[in-house]
Parts: C-alpha cells; structure tokens; sequence
C-alpha cells in the first residue's frame, strides 16, 4: 500500500467520523479503510484512532499525526500542481516594463521572437526609465539597469550593461578618428539628456587602471538615445551608447567603434519579478528565454 494513500484515508476517516463515511467518499470498502490505517497503526508502532462500535476518536499521537498529515498530503497536490503545470504551454498575457532604451532597441526584437514561439501568449511592454512598482503597478516581469536596492524581489543577473563610444565612417572621413579620450573636445558630440551647467553630461574612459573624464559637447542633445543613434549614423557626430546596440550598426558598416582600447562604464541588468508573485509557466518561460538570451 503507498504510504500517500494510507495517509489520506486516514485523514478522510478521522475528519468524517467513521470508516463508512470514509470509505463511501473515497469508493473503497470499509475494510480497505480498515486495512489502510491499521498499516499506518502497525508502521509507527502506535493506535491513531479508538473504536468503539458506536463511535471512534483521534489518540494524541493521532491527533498530532492527523495534522501533519494534512500539510504532507497538501504539500503532495501542490508538488503535483506544479509539475503539471510545467509540463504545460505558456499562455495569457504578460505584463513587462524596461528601460527606454534597451527595451525599444533590444527587447522589443526578442519580445516578437518570444511570441512567435508560443503563439499562445500576449505581451504588454512599457517603457519606462523611473524605477517602477512591480505590485502596486501590476508588472509581472521587470528588467532594470543599475544596482539592485532591498526590495520584495527576484532578480537573476543578465550580461552588464556596457557602453562604447561610435561615429560613422564619414564622420571620420571628415574630421578624423580621435586616438586619446581628450581629443574629443575637439569633436562634435551627440549628448544623452538635457543637461544644465549644474550637472553636466560626463563620459568616462579608463585605460590601464586610469580612468579620463570627458565633458563632451555638440550641437545635438537628446533625452531618447534613439535620436542620437539616428545623428551619428547621418554624420553628425560622436556618440556613446549600449554596446548590445551599436554592435549591429558596427557589423553593418554604418558606425565604426572609436577608442577600442579603452573601457567605457557598464552597469549590472536584472530580470525581476516579485517575490511574492506565483510562478505561473507564462512567467518561467519569459524569464528563461530573457536569461538565456541576455544572460
């Protein structure tokens, strides 16, 4: 007899008074009830019920065992639950919020792909540079550049975030291909953000364990770096962007990487979700698909 179903008649016997009742709600005989408990009785060398021919009642120990027989037996469905929900194709709608930038550049690409996969799911993607409520504001799965603070969250780590400094080929026809992070300031320079004199845009370089700051300058500032992108492959300037993006403009011809030598910052990514949110196979296989496609 398998230890689970003992277990479970005995709990059917013990919440419904007696091994008729028992055995009607499980469609087994009495005697198979009977059979059932008394092998549990005999395994832990101990009576779990007293019978009588009018009544029966838990022991003490049947009593203790009657309860952590109920959290065996739930735990038991919920392991089952999800091994079958595994087993199952994802589907409904999953609600996602990014970054700006990569997530029009990077993620919208992977989110078609994703779709095409399993035709079964719908993906609701915001873009959004602020820091979000995954809760209050119903994000399922969240990916987010930069340090992680404490929060209620689960976060498996994706390849840094890194950036390189580009231009196009016949910018650098025209005004030459600067060799050091100070030549720069002899250059026109496509500008993320609307910056004041109070908080002036930085471009950082290091080298060798040195670490050069640029102010850069241009005529062309521009709070989406779309825009900037769209500059620098018409000519106007140097710009300094995520390399996941400009690696595909470098492949192609239209931009050529300067200062290869040195290293531009990165900063770390994450996939969150909430840590209190129910793993459903929608969520699973968005997040392994995101991992193992950015990881």
């Amino acid at each position: 007899m398998d230890r689970l179903t003992s277990m479970n008649v005995f709990v059917r016997a013990a919440e419904l008074g007696s091994f008729a009742a028992a055995a009607e709600a499980l469609r087994i005989s009495p005697q198979m009830v009977a059979k059932h408990i008394a092998r549990l009785e005999s395994r832990l060398g101990t009576a779990l019920l007293n019978r009588t021919t009018r009544r029966q009642h838990l022991t003490d120990i049947g009593s203790s065992y009657y309860e952590r027989c109920k959290i065996v037996l739930a735990e038991a469905e919920a392991a089952d639950a999800i091994a079958l929900e595994m087993k199952a194709t994802p589907s409904g709608i999953i609600r996602v919020n990014a970054p700006v930038t990569f997530g029009a550049s990077m993620l919208a690409p992977f989110i078609t792909e994703y779709l095409d996969n399993y035709p079964g799911t719908q993906v609701e993607l915001t873009l959004s540079d602020r820091m979000v409520d995954p809760v209050e504001e119903g994000y399922e799965v969240i990916l987010r550049i930069g340090e992680l603070h404490d929060g209620p969250l689960i976060a498996y780590p994706l390849r840094p975030y890194r950036l390189i400094a580009c231009a196009s080929p016949e910018y650098l026809a025209q005004n030459g291909t600067p060799v050091t992070p100070a030549c720069l300031a002899q250059h026109s320079c496509l500008v993320y953000g609307i910056w004041s004199p109070q908080s002036p845009c930085r471009w950082l370089f290091t080298k060798e364990g040195k670490t050069q700051e640029v102010r850069p300058e241009g005529r062309f500032r521009a709070n989406d770096w779309r825009a900037l992108l769209h500059a620098a492959i018409r000519g106007y300037g140097v710009t300094q962007g995520p390399e996941d993006v400009l690696r595909e403009e470098i492949n192609a011809g239209r931009l050529v990487q300067i200062l290869p030598d040195y290293t531009c910052p990165s900063r770390p990514m994450h996939v969150l979700t909430a840590a209190g949110l129910r793993q459903t196979v929608k969520i699973r296989s968005f997040i392994k698909a995101v991992t193992e496609t950015f990881g």
